[in-house]
Protein backbone atom coordinates (compact mmCIF):
# COMPACT_ATOMS: atom_id res chain seq x y z
CA UNK A 1 0.00 0.00 0.00
CA UNK A 2 1.33 3.93 -0.68
CA UNK A 3 0.34 6.85 1.37
CA UNK A 4 0.62 10.38 0.86
CA UNK A 5 3.40 12.60 3.43
CA UNK A 6 2.63 16.11 3.05
CA UNK A 7 5.53 17.70 4.25
CA UNK A 8 5.69 21.37 5.63
CA UNK A 9 3.00 22.85 3.55
CA UNK A 10 2.37 25.65 6.42
CA UNK A 11 2.07 29.43 7.03
CA UNK A 12 5.28 30.29 7.92
CA UNK A 13 6.59 28.27 4.91
CA UNK A 14 4.09 29.37 1.81
CA UNK A 15 2.15 32.36 2.57
CA UNK A 16 3.88 36.21 1.81
CA UNK A 17 3.37 37.11 5.03
CA UNK A 18 5.54 33.81 6.79
CA UNK A 19 8.51 34.16 8.66
CA UNK A 20 10.56 31.80 6.12
CA UNK A 21 8.62 32.33 2.92
CA UNK A 22 9.60 30.18 0.01
CA UNK A 23 8.48 32.00 -2.85
CA UNK A 24 6.03 32.09 -5.68
CA UNK A 25 8.13 28.98 -6.76
CA UNK A 26 7.08 26.85 -3.77
CA UNK A 27 3.53 27.88 -4.09
CA UNK A 28 3.17 26.77 -7.81
CA UNK A 29 3.05 23.34 -6.41
CA UNK A 30 -0.35 23.65 -4.43
CA UNK A 31 -2.18 22.54 -7.02
CA UNK A 32 -0.42 19.96 -7.47
CA UNK A 33 -0.11 19.23 -4.34
CA UNK A 34 -4.41 18.90 -4.00
CA UNK A 35 -3.94 16.70 -7.40
CA UNK A 36 -2.71 14.34 -5.20
CA UNK A 37 -4.80 14.35 -2.31
CA UNK A 38 -7.92 14.35 -4.11
CA UNK A 39 -6.40 11.08 -5.98
CA UNK A 40 -5.38 9.00 -2.49
CA UNK A 41 -8.03 10.42 -1.05
CA UNK A 42 -10.65 9.16 -3.59
CA UNK A 43 -9.18 6.02 -3.72
CA UNK A 44 -9.13 5.64 0.13
CA UNK A 45 -5.15 5.49 0.30
CA UNK A 46 -3.81 7.43 3.23
CA UNK A 47 -2.89 10.87 3.90
CA UNK A 48 -0.70 11.75 6.66
CA UNK A 49 0.92 15.70 7.31
CA UNK A 50 4.01 16.22 8.67
CA UNK A 51 4.56 19.72 10.33
CA UNK A 52 7.50 21.58 11.54
CA UNK A 53 6.08 22.27 15.48
CA UNK A 54 8.56 23.77 17.32
CA UNK A 55 9.08 25.31 20.81
CA UNK A 56 9.74 28.49 21.36
CA UNK A 57 13.50 28.12 21.94
CA UNK A 58 14.50 24.91 19.85
CA UNK A 59 18.25 24.54 18.93
CA UNK A 60 17.56 25.09 15.27
CA UNK A 61 16.60 28.63 15.38
CA UNK A 62 20.57 29.12 15.74
CA UNK A 63 20.40 27.75 12.18
CA UNK A 64 17.19 29.65 10.89
CA UNK A 65 14.62 32.57 12.29
CA UNK A 66 12.32 31.26 14.61
CA UNK A 67 9.57 29.98 12.46
CA UNK A 68 6.44 27.51 12.77
CA UNK A 69 6.55 27.77 16.52
CA UNK A 70 3.90 25.61 18.07
CA UNK A 71 0.16 26.94 18.42
CA UNK A 72 1.08 29.82 16.03
CA UNK A 73 -0.86 30.98 12.85
CA UNK A 74 2.99 30.03 11.01
CA UNK A 75 2.43 26.38 12.32
CA UNK A 76 -0.77 25.96 10.64
CA UNK A 77 -1.21 23.91 7.69
CA UNK A 78 -2.23 26.22 4.39
CA UNK A 79 -5.51 26.32 3.64
CA UNK A 80 -5.86 25.19 0.28
CA UNK A 81 -4.51 22.16 1.46
CA UNK A 82 -6.20 21.34 4.86
CA UNK A 83 -6.27 18.11 6.70
CA UNK A 84 -9.43 16.14 6.52
CA UNK A 85 -11.47 14.67 9.32
CA UNK A 86 -9.38 12.07 9.99
CA UNK A 87 -6.14 12.20 8.46
CA UNK A 88 -3.55 12.23 10.97
CA UNK A 89 -1.22 15.37 11.40
CA UNK A 90 2.50 14.30 12.66
CA UNK A 91 4.53 17.25 14.54
CA UNK A 92 7.85 17.14 13.85
CA UNK A 93 11.13 19.14 15.51
CA UNK A 94 13.31 18.05 12.97
CA UNK A 95 14.16 17.71 8.59
CA UNK A 96 13.70 14.22 8.37
CA UNK A 97 9.78 13.59 9.51
CA UNK A 98 10.61 10.61 11.20
CA UNK A 99 13.04 11.90 13.46
CA UNK A 100 11.92 11.46 17.37
CA UNK A 101 8.00 11.09 15.55
CA UNK A 102 5.76 8.23 15.47
CA UNK A 103 5.61 8.29 11.48
CA UNK A 104 7.48 4.97 11.06
CA UNK A 105 4.91 3.22 13.22
CA UNK A 106 1.70 5.21 11.89
CA UNK A 107 3.10 4.11 8.34
CA UNK A 108 3.80 0.51 9.55
CA UNK A 109 0.37 0.10 11.22
CA UNK A 110 -0.93 1.15 8.06
CA UNK A 111 0.56 -1.38 5.90
CA UNK A 112 2.16 0.94 3.60
CA UNK A 113 5.42 -0.40 1.56
CA UNK A 114 5.57 3.21 -0.43
CA UNK A 115 5.27 6.50 0.27
CA UNK A 116 4.82 9.44 -1.66
CA UNK A 117 6.67 12.83 -0.73
CA UNK A 118 4.97 16.44 -1.48
CA UNK A 119 5.81 19.54 -0.22
CA UNK A 120 8.57 22.07 1.38
CA UNK A 121 11.63 22.46 1.15
CA UNK A 122 12.75 20.20 -1.79
CA UNK A 123 16.81 20.58 0.01
CA UNK A 124 15.99 20.33 3.73
CA UNK A 125 12.76 18.17 4.88
CA UNK A 126 11.82 16.53 1.39
CA UNK A 127 15.50 15.30 0.72
CA UNK A 128 15.55 14.14 4.66
CA UNK A 129 12.48 12.63 4.94
CA UNK A 130 13.66 10.59 1.72
CA UNK A 131 16.20 9.65 3.39
CA UNK A 132 14.57 8.31 6.55
CA UNK A 133 11.95 6.41 4.12
CA UNK A 134 14.77 4.78 2.60
CA UNK A 135 16.92 4.15 5.34
CA UNK A 136 13.29 2.44 6.83
CA UNK A 137 13.00 0.12 3.98
CA UNK A 138 10.21 2.28 2.47
CA UNK A 139 10.05 2.75 -1.17
CA UNK A 140 10.58 6.73 -2.27
CA UNK A 141 8.19 8.32 -5.00
CA UNK A 142 8.70 12.23 -4.86
CA UNK A 143 6.39 13.88 -7.97
CA UNK A 144 8.76 16.57 -9.11
CA UNK A 145 5.68 19.08 -9.67
CA UNK A 146 4.62 19.04 -6.35
CA UNK A 147 7.72 19.37 -4.29
CA UNK A 148 9.25 22.79 -3.75
CA UNK A 149 12.08 24.86 -2.98
CA UNK A 150 13.28 28.64 -2.82
CA UNK A 151 16.42 27.87 -4.21
CA UNK A 152 16.09 26.39 -8.08
CA UNK A 153 19.76 25.08 -7.85
CA UNK A 154 18.99 23.41 -4.34
CA UNK A 155 15.83 21.91 -5.63
CA UNK A 156 17.70 20.20 -8.36
CA UNK A 157 20.39 18.89 -6.62
CA UNK A 158 17.85 17.52 -3.88
CA UNK A 159 16.24 15.92 -6.56
CA UNK A 160 19.27 14.03 -7.86
CA UNK A 161 20.39 13.30 -4.42
CA UNK A 162 17.02 11.60 -4.06
CA UNK A 163 16.80 9.58 -7.04
CA UNK A 164 20.52 8.62 -6.76
CA UNK A 165 21.16 8.13 -3.49
CA UNK A 166 17.49 6.67 -1.97
CA UNK A 167 16.79 5.47 -5.33
CA UNK A 168 13.53 8.00 -5.04
CA UNK A 169 11.50 7.75 -8.03
CA UNK A 170 10.76 11.16 -9.36
CA UNK A 171 7.84 11.31 -10.92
Amino acid sequence: MRALVVIDMLNDFLDPRGVLYCGQRARAIIPEVQRLLEEFRSRGEPVIYVCDAHDPEDAEFQAFPAHCVKGTWGAEVIPEIAPKPGERVIEKTRFDAFFRTNLEEVLQELGVSEVWLCGVCTSICVMDTAAGAFFRGFKVVVPEKAVGDFDPEAHAFALKRMQRIYKAEIR
